[in-house]
């Protein structure tokens, strides 16, 4: 019989539909719930690509003594930690707090006013490696309840002091200048694996965010150190397991320190932000490899993401049938030398062998592969090798797929439209600028309301119930704002507008600092706040980008001074750790620029036009951006006044409230910029 999660619209939540234990969506009624029966809650947070979260599913939430036990003594609630991710900070912040280290799935109990008082993590079914059972912690949380009351009431009080007592009060310090951006730079370089490529150690994620901010502190100093280590990580990761070399697209990060075995899920936002990164590596270098991964990742996205509605899904799976029946992690992208043989023959095996990195012993586990590219498997038959990578990749789409969820969410949409836009327009691809467009036309049509109010996800074109958090308004507003550069179609302009006002209005606090729910949002024991870039861009430095860059566009005092007011974290905090400020970093070498305000005019038909909004698309000045269009267009606030120049297309570049004299040619421009 089917539990209340059967009418929800998270993969997640429906993944869990059939479990024995009778769990709640989280909702005012389930802690009503509590209440009545005077219970605690046991809160499951996790999300459906999370490999840990199906293990856990699998050894207690279907085992029927286990959830006989949880419905007796707790009402449970799952959450989806990617459709509430306000839900999910909170108490991450309560387990980090607490134990000293958080992850997923994420176990806390709460008492019926939602205050936690006992965490975790994971639970095996059995005592094993030091840790309790799930049973067990059952059994200990069930007593302390019946027998500790007054003492469960005091650890949560105390918690809940504890995290009312953290606000963020960065900002208002002013804006980072060269010396923290030089900071940062020294910073990056002392925890740089030279070696490898990328920072720290295992496990390695790609930094997309701080790779963004290199390429721009190289743009605007000339720093060869900076564009060397965003050169030779784009190419490490590029070459390694963690890049998929048939079907591109990149896993969500290495469990080595060489990029060698990835866990395999597969995200949207770290595809999005990595296509852009490879681009815009593409635009300073001219690296074949960038415009290779580039455009490989923006067909991955379309192939594998795309949803029948135009949007873009969240995540695949790491796992997979591996066809005998058993779901194993990776079972869908490596191989074996015999696999290669059946289905290349001998001769041509051992060609793929050699050039992929696949050995008898094996890279990864029961003497199966990772593909790489490692150096050295440098120029063959270019025919021979496309053959092959053909012939594997059509014998990889005979096996059972990861499995993929489907939902949209709003924010890693938003950094998939500026992504496909952007890498559309600089490759000559207009059929990916044409599925940026379809992706931005459905969050305008579902996830916006009347009010430009935005809803967190959907499925199957379906509005979920979740408002939007301020990373959905910031990421949002920022891909609308690629698409009117790329396109010149100014209604993208005037929606971001409408997204950044609801930031000015609702998610400001005092002295430029920023929260990550509006001021009218579902109240939890705390309002999150984080400003920290992890696996994709803080709501704080996301939204500090959008208003910077529309502020550019538009001569809007009040977006520029809320831009230079959220600013102020990455003051402070840039110097200290640039590895987790990284688009925030970005954000501020684009301030330090200007950012640059290019304006071109002309017949849209004209090839003069076409050549200078070439070269404008072009430009590597950090944060720059573009207003294209006939001259005095009511489209983009940028045009105005800017007459043709002797009847010729012309480029004006302003900053820092100054202009450039007009140019009408490409060069010059391309030199300007």
């Amino acid at each position: 019989m089917p539990n209340r999660l059967a009418h929800e619209t998270s993969p997640y939540l429906l993944q869990h539909a059939d479990n024995p234990v009778d769990w709640w969506p989280w909702s005012a009624e389930a802690f009503e719930e509590a209440r009545r029966r005077d219970v605690p809650v046991l809160l499951s947070v996790g999300y459906s690509s999370c490999h840990w979260c199906h293990v856990m599913a699998h050894e207690s939430f279907e085992d029927d003594a286990t959830a006989a036990l949880v419905n007796e003594h707790f009402v449970a609630v799952k959450v989806d930690r990617e459709e509430r991710p306000d839900v999910d900070a909170v108490y991450m912040e309560a387990v980090q707090a607490a134990t000293g280290q958080g992850g997923w799935p994420m176990t806390v109990f709460l008492t019926p006013d939602a205050a936690p008082f006992y965490f975790g993590t994971y639970f095996p079914p059995e005592p094993r490696h030091g840790m309790p059972s799930f049973p067990e912690v059952l059994e200990g949380v069930r007593d302390a309840w019946t027998g500790r009351r007054e003492e469960v009431g005091e650890v949560a009080d105390r918690i809940v002091k504890d995290l009312a007592g953290r606000s963020l009060a960065f900002g208002g310090d002013g804006v980072p200048g060269e010396e923290e951006l030089a900071q940062a730079l020294l910073g990056l370089t002392r925890e740089y694996d030279a070696t490898r490529g990328g920072f720290g150690g295992a496990p390695k994620f790609p930094p997309s965010m701080a790779l963004e901010f290199l390429l721009r502190h190289h743009a605007r100093t000339g720093s060869e150190g900076a564009l060397q280590m965003a050169t030779d990580t784009c190419e490490a990761m590029a070459r390694g397991g963690i890049y998929d070399q048939l079907g591109g697209g990149f896993a969500r990060y290495a469990v080595d320190r060489a990029w060698v075995v990835p866990h395999f899920e597969k995200m949207l936002y770290d595809n999005a932000l990595l296509c852009r990164v490879y681009a815009h590596l593409w635009k300073t270098t001219g690296s074949d490899l960038a415009r290779r991964v580039a455009l490989e990742t923006a067909d991955f996205l379309v192939r594998e993401l795309r949803t029948p509605e135009g949007g873009f899904a969240s995540a695949l799976d790491a796992d997979s049938d591996d066809g005998t029946g058993k779901h194993v992690e990776g079972a869908f992208y490596v191989w074996t030398p015999g696999q290669l043989a059946e289905v290349l023959g001998e001769e041509d095996a051992a060609l793929a062998a050699a050039r992929y990195g696949v050995t008898e012993d094996g890279t990864f586990e029961h003497g199966s592969s990772v593909l790489q590219l490692p150096q050295g498997a440098g120029p063959a038959d270019a025919e021979r090798i496309a053959s092959i990578a053909a012939r594997l990749l059509a014998a990889r789409e005979e096996r059972a797929r990861p499995g993929r969820d489907d939902k949209v969410v709003a924010a890693w949409n938003g950094l998939a439209i500026a992504a496909l836009a952007e890498t559309g327009a600089l490759f000559d691809r207009p059929d990916l600028v044409e599925r940026a467009t379809e992706a931005a036309d459905l969050l305008v049509r579902v996830h916006m309301d009347e009010q430009a109010r935005l809803t967190r996800t959907s499925k199957d074109g379906r509005a979920g119930t979740n408002a939007g958090v301020l990373e959905d308004y910031a990421d949002v507003a920022e891909g609308f704002l690629a698409l009117a550069a790329v396109t010149g179609e100014g209604a993208w302009l005037e929606f971001a507008g409408f997204l950044l006002d609801i930031v000015l209005d609702r998610f400001v606090a005092e002295g430029g600092a920023l929260y990550d729910t509006a001021h009218d949002a579902e109240a939890l024991i705390r309002r999150p706040q984080d400003p920290t870039d992890n696996a994709a861009p803080s709501g704080w430095t996301a939204a500090a980008g959008a208003l910077l860059s529309y502020a550019a566009q538009t001569g809007s005092e009040a977006h520029r001074a809320a831009a230079e007011g959220a600013l102020g974290v990455v003051k402070a905090l840039g110097p200290r750790a640039p590895r987790f400020i990284g688009w925030g970093l970005a954000v501020a070498e684009a301030l330090l620029d200007g950012p640059r305000e290019i304006a071109v005019v002309g017949a849209p038909g004209d090839e003069a036009f076409q050549e200078l909004r070439r070269a404008a698309l072009l430009a590597t000045a950090p944060g720059a951006v573009l207003a294209a269009g006939t001259p005095d267009s009511e489209e983009f606030p940028l045009l105005k006044d800017r007459p043709l120049v002797a009847g010729r297309p012309a480029a004006y570049v302003c900053r820092h409230f100054t202009c450039d004299a007009p140019v009408t040619d490409p060069a010059e421009l391309r030199r300007t910029l």
